[in-house]
């Protein structure tokens, strides 16, 4: 193919026919390993690609082939550009940033596009928020990359405490009270904290959480903390305080935070600690334990009283020598699968948009930007796919609700 679509025509269609009809009609030679690697790619169900595309067993294993407006389609649907179905290979495509998502000698897994599209917006958000800082001479944050994985644990989870004003009787109510908390303080520190369940604003890509559940940008300027709204919030507090070890430590990454067992990696092992300690402080927990009670019936009450999941008490228990490690395994299967069932029942990533846009770009970062716009130094056209809309009438009212008009 030399990376040219090869079309055949099958008949040919009069002179007067209009160029929709001639692309019903005209089949491209597309290689099935891409239009698998695509199917594969963007996340979406087997079944539901089958339904949107009967033929597509037939075009995987060579027996037909689409038509020019079937792959155009299927790009669509699939969120592939479609150049790429004209190569002769899958790309590869590289992570731009730390895969940390492994534990042990398990696997990469390879990205979807919602991850990928969801990195690279961030990304685009964090370089222009970067150029604002410095246009406006912001100082650099003092604490970016001001611990490493040798400062002590509990030293380490003061220092955030310090810096985010987090204590346990500081958290409000309810697990979402206590997120928010955190979410906003974090935002007024400095860093970019962006909580979404989609892609962008597009509530029809919705994202799973057992790819991953966060990721963090580090910067002196603008460092940036992503996490997955589609978890649990309780499950948001831990990944939250996770990534901004990260931001701490200086380090870009995508990860999983995950509490089961030990990761291979440093810098994780590290993150989960402190994550761990700043939530749940150990000599705040032994105060709160009830002497010959089973460990089983107190993770509802103390993971409600630190506003963080049953696992992470589940963790800290451990830690503090109360359980045995085949016991501590055993409880956490159980109660992971009793998490897993909440996130399946969960009602995703609705709301008002005015209420859950500025959580999903960030409150500074819809601020400044909007500033810059209203000032004449960024195009609306620019701003607009930033912040995820296309209408004036939203940018404005957004720009109110933030006080910035």
């Amino acid at each position: 193919m030399n990376g040219t679509a090869r079309p055949t025509r099958e008949g040919a269609p009069p002179a007067n026919r209009e160029s929709s009809t001639i692309a019903l009609m005209v089949r491209v030679q597309v290689s099935p390993e891409l239009l698998g690697w695509a199917s594969d790619r963007s996340g979406v169900g087997e079944a539901e690609l089958a339904r949107r595309f009967p033929s597509l067993e037939q075009w995987l294993v060579g027996a037909t082939r689409p038509t020019l407006k079937q792959l155009e389609e299927f790009a669509r649907v699939t969120y592939t550009p479609i150049g790429f179905l004209f190569m002769k290979k899958p790309p590869v495509e590289r992570l731009p940033i730390p895969d940390f998502r492994t534990v042990a000698d398990e696997a990469l897994r390879r990205p979807t596009a919602n991850l990928l599209d969801t990195l690279y917006l961030c990304q685009e958000r964090q370089d222009w928020y970067r150029d604002y800082a410095r246009a406006n001479r912001e100082a650099p944050l003092p604490f970016v990359g001001s611990l490493t994985v040798e400062t002590p644990v509990a030293l380490a989870a003061e220092r955030l405490r310090g810096v985010l004003s987090f204590d346990v009787e500081d958290r409000g109510s309810s697990w979402t009270e206590a997120f928010t908390r955190l979410r906003d303080q974090a935002d007024e520190c400095g860093v970019l904290v962006m909580v979404s369940g989609v892609v962008g604003s597009n509530t029809h890509r919705k994202l799973n959480p057992n790819e991953f559940r966060g990721f963090a940008l580090a910067d002196r300027l603008g460092p940036l903390v992503f996490v997955n709204g589609a978890d649990t919030k309780a499950a948001q507090i831990f990944t939250l305080a996770h990534e901004l070890a990260h931001i701490w430590l200086g380090g870009s990454v995508l990860d999983d935070p995950s509490l089961a067992g030990p990761t291979g990696n440093e810098s994780e092992r590290w993150c989960n600690k402190v994550a761990a300690e700043f939530l749940v402080p150990l000599d705040v927990l032994e105060g709160l334990l009830r002497p010959n009670t089973p460990i089983a019936t107190e993770l509802d009450r103390l993971a409600k009283a630190f506003k963080v999941s049953t696992l992470v008490v589940l963790r800290r228990v451990f830690e503090a020598n109360l359980l045995r490690w085949d016991e501590y395994q055993q409880l956490y299967r159980s109660e992971l699968a009793r998490v897993l069932e909440l996130v399946e029942r969960g009602d995703g990533d609705g709301g008002n948009f005015y209420n859950t846009q500025p959580v999903r770009v960030s409150k500074r970062f819809a601020r400044a930007l909007i500033e810059s716009t209203l000032e004449g130094q960024t195009l609306h056209r620019d701003a607009f796919q930033m912040l995820g809309f296309k209408k004036y009438s939203t940018f404005t009212e957004l720009a109110h609700r933030l006080g910035v008009l």
